[in-house]
């Protein structure tokens, strides 16, 4: 078994991979040629290392990552069209990320939260309310999750997720890195980030059920602050149903977010197989790890 949980995410015409040191994007350039670059990981949790511990270390994990994804899309949607690839600059990076986690506040937070507000008349009792704010924020969840699936960008993009998906679940079993070893793969995996915001989302329901709703500013404002206490409670529901994932008790508490999965991936064509399989082999080129040929 690998030494190390390798994953990536998709992005615009490919796919980027990450290792425990390095990662890659892979990305089929408008000349059918494959452009692959790779960067060395750079973490803050080899500078403070109480950021590893348990339940601290899904929102360092989490916030990283986001930055690795914005800085993979931004590359690719240049290499996607033959443009010479220009990083994103520290402040372009930065008002991306705030305005992608402000999106997200808006939306999954903030909007369920008033929409609950709003309902206080119909529902008495903070128990009941906190219900239907959950209730809401998986609705517009799904919903948004359902809706971005429709357009045609984003339905390549889900395929190069199933890309993704296929390599890793074929590498983990010692498979062969070509395209026929790596096709009868699954297109579900079970560390997928869309798993792990769907478990953030339900142990938010629970968070927040203890928590009072009055006045509006304490509800929006207490949601905002225990988003890191339930992300780290996600990753490590994450963590621990993919280290035991044969354990049947494992496979019922998956089995949510392996459906929800189904919506934001699709069945990969062979090249969109081979550009994921070219970003894993940068990395583990990179780690000298060895594959399997």
């Amino acid at each position: 078994m690998p030494r190390f949980d390798y994953g990536g995410q998709a992005v615009i015409e490919g796919v980027m991979m990450r290792g425990p040191r390095t990662w890659s994007v892979a990305v089929r350039r408008p000349d059918n040629n494959i452009d692959v670059e790779k960067w060395p990981v750079t973490s803050v949790t080899e500078r403070w290392r109480f950021l590893k511990w348990p339940f601290v270390r899904g929102t360092v994990a989490l916030v990283e990552s986001t930055v690795l994804g914005i800085q993979a899309l931004s590359f690719s949607a240049a290499a996607a069209v033959g443009e010479d690839e220009r990083p994103l600059n520290r402040w372009e990076l930065a008002g991306t990320i705030v305005f992608a986690f402000g999106l997200a506040v808006a939306l999954f937070v903030f909007l369920p939260a008033a929409l609950a507000h709003l309902a206080r008349s119909l529902v008495a009792g903070s128990l009941g309310q906190n219900l239907i704010e959950g209730v809401v924020r998986v609705a517009v969840f799904l919903a948004y999750v359902a809706g971005v699936g429709l357009l045609p960008d984003i339905r390549r993009v889900f395929a190069y997720h199933g890309a993704e998906h296929k390599v890793i679940n074929a590498y983990e079993a010692g498979a062969s890195m070509d395209v026929a070893a790596v096709r009868p793969y699954p297109v579900l995996h079970p560390r997928c980030g869309t798993s792990f915001l769907l478990i953030v989302l339900v142990i938010s329901i629970v968070v927040f059920s203890f928590l009072a709703v009055e006045p509006l500013w304490w509800r929006l404002t207490s949601r905002l602050l225990l988003l890191p206490v339930v992300a780290g409670l996600g990753y490590e529901f994450i963590k621990f149903t993919a280290r035991y994932a044969a354990h049947p008790a494992c496979r019922v508490l998956m089995a949510p977010g392996l459906w929800l999965q189904r919506l934001t991936t699709r069945e990969p064509d062979d090249g969109q197989i081979e550009v994921a399989i070219r970003a894993l082999d940068a990395v583990l080129a990179k780690e000298g790890e060895v594959n399997v040929r």
